[in-house]
């Protein structure tokens, strides 16, 4: 089975996934009448389970919405001792340094995963861990928040391999790690 780490996520174009107090409104900032997904569907379907950190798993729990996924959710968290009982079978804490992790979600037959939250996709990219890269840009500027990318211990290099315009605003770019 082909093993890879993925990650999908949308940023401002100053490069912010959540506004200065945490939130994401914006990304609903230009209309979508026809609720065009952006490639979401798809991507979900080719991939075996989320990785996801603390934040981003209570982020989602406080949506105004049903669970919204039907793989397996992981939550990496330091803090955290277990999975609020609503969301048990859904979700599953899990410890140890990223490679040790990924070896305990392969070990249960998971091998393409989707890596999201901002210090997780940030922490995985230190490991140089991350595979590909699906950037869907909105057209705002933020001029600060929560952002995508940090200092890394190395240049990472990527190749662009498709570039996509929705609603004729938003840009979606698909990076894979060039190694």
């Amino acid at each position: 089975m082909t093993k890879k780490n993925s990650v999908f996520i949308a940023t401002s174009i100053d490069g912010y996934i959540a506004d200065k107090n945490g939130g994401i409104d914006w990304l609903h900032s230009i209309p979508n009448p026809h609720k065009d997904d952006m490639g979401y569907a798809e991507f979900i379907n080719n991939i075996d389970a989320l990785v996801m950190g603390r934040t981003t798993f209570e982020t989602v729990c406080e949506f105004d919405v049903d669970w919204p996924y039907d793989k397996p959710v992981f939550v990496l968290s330091n803090t955290l001792n277990e999975i609020p009982q609503s969301h048990v079978g859904k979700a599953f804490l899990i410890k140890g340094t990223l490679t040790e992790i990924i070896e305990q979600i392969n070990k249960k037959g998971y091998y393409r995963l989707y890596i999201d939250g901002g210090t997780t996709i940030r922490n995985f990219l230190k490991a140089d861990l991350i595979d590909e890269m699906i950037i869907t840009t909105i057209p705002i500027l933020l001029g600060g928040g929560s952002s995508l990318f940090t200092e890394l211990p190395n240049e990472l290099k990527f190749e662009l391999i498709t570039t996509k315009t929705y609603l004729n605003q938003i840009t979606q770019c698909h990076y894979k790690r060039k190694k």
